[in-house]
C-alpha cells in the first residue's frame, strides 16, 4: 500500500466522518478537472479536516487550487481495493475454522448412522444396543416421559456442544464483512445515480461504473471465502447428530418393534391419539412430541446457562 493510502486510512481511523469528506473532495475534483478549492467543499467538511488533508500531503498545490497528490492511491484507499480501506473495513476472518480429524470422524459416523433410517437391519441393531442402556428408563416411566427425558438429554449436550465448538465472533466477522460490501455497493450506486442526475462527465460515470463492478467482484470472491463460516456453523452439528441419531433410532425402534406404537396418549390440543398417528403431515405423534420437548428444553437451558449463540462482530 502506498504512503498516500496509508495516510488516508489513518485519517479515517482517527475521524470516521473523514470518509464522507474524502468522497466530497473526489466528486468535486472530478467535476473541476482534477482540482478542488476550499470554497467548493466547505459545506461537506470542516476546516480542520481540510487542513489535515493538506498537512498530510493528501492534497497538494495545483494550478488554481489543490489537487489529489496520488489519485490512484486515493481511490484505492477510499474504495477499499487494496489491503483495507475506507470503503470496506479490514476485518480479519482468517481464524482457524478447519476441522480436526475427530470432527471428520464424527461426520462420517453420523452419515453411517443415518443409513439406519432406511435399512431395517441397521435400525434394529442400533435400537437393541441402545435399549440395553435406556431399557430400564422405559420400564420405569411412561413413554411420553421417556421421550421427554431423551429430549432433555439431547437439548443439554446440543447446547454445550454449540457453546464449545462454535465461535459466534468468527461468524459475526464474516457477516460484518458481507454487510460492509453490500453497503459499499449501495453507496456507489447512489453516487452514480446522483452523478447521472446532475449531468456529470462521462469520465466520472465510467469511474463509478468501474468501482461498482470491482465491488461486485469483491463480493463474489468473499462469498467463495465464506465457506469457513459454514464450516464453523456445521461443526457442532456433526457431533450433535452423532449422539442424537442413535437415540432417535432407538425411539423409532421402540415405536415399531417394541410394541409402543399402538398405545394411546393424551397430547395437548390434539387430545387422545396413538404414537404412530400422523399429526403434522407425515410426522407421527412421537416425533412431534420429541421436537416440542427438545426445542423447549434447549431454550430453557440456554437461558439458565446464559449461553448466547447469536453472531457477534469483532
Amino acid at each position: 500500500m502506498t504512503r498516500t493510502a496509508e495516510k488516508i486510512n489513518a485519517l479515517v481511523s482517527e475521524d470516521s466522518s473523514m470518509a464522507a469528506a474524502l468522497e466530497a473532495i473526489r466528486d468535486e475534483a472530478d467535476e473541476n478537472g482534477g482540482e478542488v478549492e476550499w470554497a467548493d467543499v466547505r459545506d461537506d467538511l470542516t476546516s480542520g479536516q481540510w487542513g489535515r488533508l493538506i498537512e498530510k500531503g493528501v492534497l497538494v498545490d495545483g494550478d488554481e487550487g489543490f489537487e489529489i497528490a496520488d489519485r490512484e492511491a486515493f481511490d484505492e484507499a477510499l474504495d477499499g481495493d487494496g489491503d483495507g480501506g475506507a470503503g470496506v473495513p479490514d476485518v480479519e476472518v482468517d481464524e482457524d475454522t478447519s476441522w480436526s480429524q475427530w470432527d471428520k470422524t464424527a461426520a462420517l459416523g453420523s452419515v453411517l448412522l443415518m443409513v439406519g433410517y432406511w435399512l431395517e437391519s441397521v435400525r434394529d441393531t442400533v435400537g437393541s444396543t441402545i435399549d440395553l442402556v435406556l431399557g430400564p428408563l422405559d420400564t420405569a416411566l411412561p413413554f411420553y416421559a421417556v421421550i421427554l427425558s431423551v429430549a432433555l438429554l439431547t437439548g443439554l449436550y446440543s447446547t454445550l456442544l454449540q457453546a464449545n465448538l462454535m465461535n459466534p465472533e468468527v461468524i459475526g466477522k464474516y457477516q460484518e464483512r458481507m454487510k460492509a460490501m453490500q453497503d459499499k455497493q449501495s453507496d456507489i450506486k447512489e453516487r452514480k445515480e446522483e452523478a447521472e442526475e446532475r449531468g456529470a462527465s462521462d469520465a466520472e460515470i465510467e469511474r463509478l461504473e468501474s468501482e461498482l463492478e470491482k465491488a461486485r467482484e469483491e463480493q463474489m470472491e468473499a462469498m467463495a471465502e465464506n465457506l469457513g463460516m459454514f464450516k464453523e456453523q456445521f461443526r457442532p452439528m456433526v457431533w450433535i447428530m452423532l449422539f442424537t441419531i442413535p437415540l432417535f433410532l432407538w425411539m423409532y425402534w421402540k415405536i415399531n418393534v417394541g410394541g409402543v406404537g399402538n398405545s394411546t396418549v393424551v397430547m395437548p390440543i390434539v387430545g387422545e391419539t396413538t404414537w404412530r398417528s400422523g399429526l403434522v403431515g407425515p410426522m407421527q405423534a412421537w416425533i412431534v412430541w420429541y421436537f416440542l420437548c427438545s426445542m423447549g428444553f434447549t431454550q430453557l437451558l440456554r437461558k439458565s446457562l446464559n449461553i448466547d449463540m447469536s453472531p457477534t462482530g469483532a
